[in-house]
């Protein structure tokens, strides 16, 4: 196996690892925007068993009234770097790897149906050249950054997320 493939399954391995790090604190986030006990929020988070619902969930939330404005900024700043960094998470979690006649890692082949029309197209192939890379390293930096976020937004407490009336 060449360093580049080895290199490559590191920085999938960090990216997953870092996604679903910072995706679990949104079970943190829930409890702060629904003013519930953690276990209630464990349960709403696993019974939304996909992360656009619970981005969708907490975006909703933080738009209902009482929210604090500089609550919903941050919440929904925080939601879209977590939207725009899934799409390299899915990518690589939905994809197949073809290989050079090397053995190398050369091209990925996503795992997904697309219908145009009365045409169905599958099997998108790209190949994992320097720019890709460097998305899957610019992925794993922005999540690392949001984890931190959201850590601080909590610490900062978003203690009152809502306005009392």
């Amino acid at each position: 196996m060449s360093t580049r493939t080895e290199t490559l399954l590191l920085l999938i391995g960090k990216l997953v690892y870092t996604w679903s790090n910072t995706e679990s604190l949104l079970i943190d986030v829930m409890c702060l925007l629904m003013g519930v006990e953690k276990d209630v929020a464990i349960v709403t988070y696993l019974t939304l068993n996909t992360t656009r619902a619970r981005l969708d969930l907490i975006e909703r939330l933080s738009k209902l009234p009482g929210v604090s404005p500089q609550v919903q900024d941050r919440v929904l700043a925080i939601s879209g770097r977590m939207k725009a960094a899934s799409k390299v998470r899915n990518k690589y979690s939905h994809s197949i790897f073809s290989f050079d006649e090397h053995g190398d890692m050369d091209r990925t082949e996503l795992l997904r149906i697309a219908d145009f029309g009365r045409n169905v197209r599958y099997g998108k192939v790209e190949p994992l050249d320097d720019e890709e890379f460097q998305r899957l390293s610019d992925a794993i930096q922005v999540l690392v950054a949001t984890n931190r976020d959201i850590h601080d937004f909590l610490n900062e407490g978003a203690a009152e997320p809502r306005r009392r009336a």
